[in-house]
């Protein structure tokens, strides 16, 4: 019988001579110096595992932990999560790079699978790629949908108000929990505000909502390690079209209800003024002009879904329900004061209802 050595100097021979062998050892040459190519020194940061990167570290990145990587690796630090390249920054020196000298390279949203699919194809402000479209966009919203003269105009905050008051006056001489009270109301006045809708489709409406929200928040391989991206057909795509489907069907009622009884000017919502963009969009078509704004249906609906249009509510109601000045919004001091960092939701909250560009930082709330 041939020995040990024979066997395996065979093999050898085989595998040297086999050119399947050597089509798989040169595509992943090849895939190594495409990985590398362009690329400039990186930020220090932790040491990284082989395919997964610094995922093991993905519990740890809360604004406290990207504190502790920064006090080790500086204010500017890499990490990889799976395939992704990520950025950290925690000095204002660093933010102030990102948010204006380079406003333009980091303008941008990355969209994860679900992000992409339930705001129809980044049809919303949220995640939508930065442009001539995203500008006109956000003017429009800034000076008609969310203005505060606007939102003064609301027959839901004024009811808002006076609602919260009446509920308050009911629960005379007992203990009452404020704070919880002001969050009802202020959901409440919300989504009257935005769809001139009773308790019961509220009711739906946070359902729609808790279902999105988990679908947003899970897990997908295919985000992180696009060559597994046909794993989602093992559950998640389904998860995924079962909330979508969920949006739709609300969404469609919502318009569906406002074009049938048309605007009323003396209690104009949310919707009415994003299906007045419509019909403007509709008019415009077929005509040659620097400032027609593409405008669909898909649109409409995004934008009523929009993440990105809650926290500009948030901001403008509570002055307006609440009364007098409000509530504001301010950096937490705690961990250190201004400590930002890379989230994964790519929101940065800025005093003044700055635009986001892909940082956080951790935020509270407080009397004026």
């Amino acid at each position: 019988m041939p020995s040990m050595a024979a066997l395996a100097k065979t093999m050898v021979v085989e595998c040297v001579q086999d050119p399947l062998i050597w089509l798989f050892l040169a595509s992943v040459a090849l895939a190594i110096l495409w990985r590398r190519r362009g690329y400039g020194p990186l930020p220090p940061g932790p040491r990284r595992l082989p395919i997964i990167g610094n995922m093991t570290l993905v519990n740890q990145l809360t604004h406290r932990g990207l504190v502790a990587l920064a006090e080790k690796y500086g204010g500017l630090l890499h990490l990889r999560i799976g395939c992704l390249h990520v950025i950290a920054v925690s000095t204002p020196e660093y933010a102030r790079e990102v948010l204006q000298a380079r406003d333009g390279a980091f303008s941008n949203r990355p969209a994860t699978t679900a992000n992409f699919y339930l705001t129809y194809g980044r049809s919303d402000l949220a995640f939508a790629h930065s442009g001539a479209h995203v500008r006109e966009m956000r003017k429009l919203c800034a000076t008609n949908l969310f203005s505060r003269r606007r939102a003064e105009t609301w027959l839901a905050v004024r009811y808002g108000y006076g609602a919260l008051a009446r509920d308050v006056g009911r629960r005379s001489g007992q203990a009452v929990n404020l704070g919880e009270l002001i969050f009802k109301h202020t959901v409440g006045v919300i989504f009257r505000a935005a769809f001139s809708a009773g308790d019961e489709e509220l009711d739906e409406f946070i359902v729609i909502l808790r279902v999105v929200s988990k679908v947003l928040g899970e897990f997908h391989v295919g985000d992180y390690f696009p060559w597994l991206r046909w794993t989602a057909r093992l559950g998640f795509n389904r998860r995924l079209h079962a909330a979508r489907s969920a949006l739709d069907k609300f969404t469609d009622k919502i318009i569906d209800d406002h074009l049938r009884r048309g605007k009323n000017p003396a209690d104009a919502d949310l919707v009415d003024g994003l299906l007045g963009f419509l019909a403007e969009a509709n008019l415009s078509k077929g005509k040659e002009s620097e400032n027609a704004l593409p405008f669909t249906r898909d649109n409409v609906k995004a934008m009523i879904m929009s993440s990105d249009a809650v926290p500009r509510w948030r901001r403008l109601l509570p002055s307006v329900v609440v009364g007098g000045g409000g509530w504001i919004w301010d950096p937490c001091p705690d961990p250190v004061d201004g400590g930002v960092g890379v989230g994964s939701d790519g929101r940065w909250p800025r005093r003044g209802g700055g635009e986001s560009r892909g940082l956080w930082a951790s935020w509270r709330c407080r009397r004026r």
